[in-house]
């Protein structure tokens, strides 16, 4: 008997060890993804919730400065897989197979960080071309210095955006930001965009670009020729278009090989973050670095 204990003890422990050198075979994947993302509503939404934006038992997926968090594929998918000792995580190898429980981690990893810890693949060096070419993208965004200040600058965009929200950027007039946990809003905020105006001064001159400030007595308007125009109220005539500067046809006026190029591009766009401290867990105390 002590004998069948050690060799399951030593089954285990290697298939730990593997798990945790093992690299996700589903790694951006989407198909794969959205398969994890079924088999995640079918077994863990009951403790981690909807989305794994927290639930009743168990926390939310990615939420920062928790005790065992897990952060790499491998730790996911150990997790998932033998349960965490000492937690009401339970071990679902019994439920779920090595390839679901891949499929399961892709799925929560996308849950987490922003498109820089998981960028899409294509041809970045085309999608590249894409931007400061056929697709526009410099006439008004900036990157590493380059490009136009008219709108935001987009250098560190992959690490700030979740990939959702780039191409919903891309192709909706009405999109969701994603929040902490891979929250999805129930209802669309308005997103906080300068809205498009066009000024007509007393002599005819007309200035067209995007509000910066306004109050009862000035405009501050970031004009299509890159200067910051400053208005006095009373003697100017406003109009303020019902469209933004931002197209939302990329879909459409690229090819699907363009298309998805630039979002290699895009979703490439800042420094991944650095990697956090081990944490040191003491018995009854905070985690301490």
């Amino acid at each position: 008997m002590k004998r069948v204990l050690l060799i399951a003890a030593f089954a285990a422990a290697a298939s730990a060890a593997h798990a945790q050198t093992a690299a996700n075979p589903y790694t951006n994947n989407p198909a794969a993804v959205e398969e994890g993302r079924g088999l995640y509503n079918g077994t863990c939404t009951g403790c981690h919730g909807a989305n794994g934006a927290a639930g009743e038992i168990g926390p939310g997926l990615a939420l920062p400065g928790r005790s065992y968090a897990k952060r790499t594929d491998a730790e996911i998918f150990d997790a998932v897989k033998n349960g965490i000792p000492a937690t009401v995580m339970p071990a679902h190898r019994t439920k779920l197979s090595d390839d679901q429980i891949w499929k399961v981690t892709a799925y929560v990893k996308g849950l987490r960080g922003t498109a820089i810890d998981a960028p899409s693949p294509g041809d970045v060096a085309a999608g590249e071309a894409v931007f400061w070419g056929k697709g526009g993208c410099g006439s008004c965004h900036m990157v590493k210095g380059r490009g136009s200040i008219i709108g935001p600058d987009l250098s560190n965009l992959a690490g700030l955006r979740k990939t959702n929200s780039i191409i919903d950027a891309l192709t909706k007039e009405q999109h969701r930001v994603y929040g902490p946990g891979g929250a999805q809003p129930h209802y669309l905020v308005p997103l906080p965009v300068s809205p498009v105006v066009r000024v007509t001064t007393a002599d005819g001159k007309t200035v067209r670009g995007l509000l910066r400030n306004e109050d009862s007595f000035s405009l501050q308007v970031m004009g299509m020729d890159e200067k910051l125009h400053l208005f006095d109220r009373a003697k100017v005539k406003v109009v303020y278009e019902p469209k933004g500067l931002m197209p939302t046809d990329y879909d459409k006026k690229l090819s699907k090989a363009e298309f998805d190029n630039l979002l290699a591009y895009l979703t490439r766009l800042g420094t991944p973050p650095a990697a956090e401290k081990p944490q040191v867990r003491m018995p009854g105390g905070p985690e301490r670095d």
